[in-house]
């Protein structure tokens, strides 16, 4: 195991600088996921890491050492792909054993080691067959086998989930976090998917346009995003923000509704701002009346759309209720769990 230090990193197409300076550290044994929306830089900076793509500027250290110009092969790191990358003419076994067998190990050897991998990964029954008699799920699997037997000191997984159906995402999910309970493999995963980041992570790592945004623990981003883009990115659905201007009780829209702040709250009188409240922290009751435009039942919740002046919002109601269309709703937002945002800067007001 080891662990994962970016300094100051830059990339470079051209004259085209899509990774601006980034700094990270990635603790040994850790789990942690870059996450960002398509084009933030997240796959870029991985693949340097994997040193798949050259840096432009800056350092990369694996295990305290400066690999900047070391071969991928030679940096004892695994990399898994979103499209498997599996041989198709090999079976299971020898698609696992593909990179002993490259460095001439013992058969021996070879055979333990993938023999150790399919038990943990529950691919012992199909060793013998090949990647065109396996489901989605399974070539994954042998993928995250071909990773591990190399036993790296870092896992390095790009977007692996993303060409499978939705339950098969859950499966993959709860198997990749088990996996690294058990290894306690130094882990670095990228998605565009917030729900992965959130169950898998120890830290996330947020990137928009080249540049981290915020990192901390799943929760750490949820409960406190640093800025309006994390506020957006983070939770689903997403926090709903309403522009207004703040007095020492109030936020007043420019329709003229007035939402409630705690008594606490940092902003200034007359501070233009974002008022933010997560769905979920939008009770009925007294507070603010919105009109009713679409709702949606999941099953142990329903989301219910609204309107309030023009703007859309969303709560998350848990009682089993009737909410009719264009009929006036009442909420109350719980007040400790209001956010402000600069409405210049995006920036949270703290």
């Amino acid at each position: 195991m080891a662990s994962v230090e970016l300094k100051k990193i830059v990339k470079k197409y051209g004259d085209v600088e899509v990774v601006h300076g980034v700094d990270l550290t990635i603790d040994d044994g850790s789990f942690v996921v870059l996450l960002g929306p398509s084009g933030c830089g997240k796959s870029t900076l991985l693949r340097m890491i994997a040193g798949l793509e050259s840096v432009t500027g800056g350092d990369v250290e694996i295990a305290g050492q400066r690999v900047n110009q070391k071969h991928p092969k030679d940096r004892n790191i695994a990399m898994v792909f979103q499209n498997y990358a599996l041989y198709a003419h090999m079976t299971v076994k020898d698609n696992m054993a593909f990179s002993m067998t490259l460095a001439k190990r013992p058969q021996s050897e070879i055979d333990e080691k993938t023999g150790w991998a399919a038990k943990i990964l529950n691919l012992e029954p199909y060793l013998g067959r090949f990647p065109r008699e396996l489901s989605g799920g399974q070539r994954q699997r042998v993928a995250m086998g071909r990773a591990i037997v190399r036993d790296p000191a870092v896992f390095l997984f790009d977007e692996p989930l993303s060409n499978l159906d939705a339950k098969l995402r859950v499966q993959m999910r709860t198997e990749i976090k088990d996996l690294h309970e058990r290894l306690k493999t130094t882990t670095v995963y990228v998605t565009h998917d917030q729900i992965e980041a959130m169950t898998m992570a120890d830290k996330i790592v947020i990137l928009r346009d080249g540049i981290i945004e915020q990192q901390g623990t799943p929760l750490d981003v949820y409960d406190s995003p640093a800025n309006l883009f994390v506020a957006q990115f983070i939770g689903s659905p997403s926090m709903n923000l309403i522009k207004g201007i703040a007095d020492k009780t109030h936020v007043t829209t420019a329709a003229g509704a007035k939402l409630p702040l705690p008594k606490n709250h940092k902003a200034s009188v007359g501070q233009h701002v974002v008022y933010g409240i997560r769905p979920e922290d939008l009770e009925l009751g007294k507070g603010f009346k919105a009109k009713i435009t679409v709702t949606e039942p999941t099953g142990p919740e329903i989301h219910v759309y609204s309107e309030l002046n023009d703007i859309e919002i969303c709560a998350i109601v848990r009682d089993r209720q009737v909410f009719k269309r264009d009929s006036m709703v009442e909420f109350a937002p719980r007040l400790d769990k209001v956010h402000l945002f600069d409405a210049k800067t995006s920036m949270a007001i703290k």
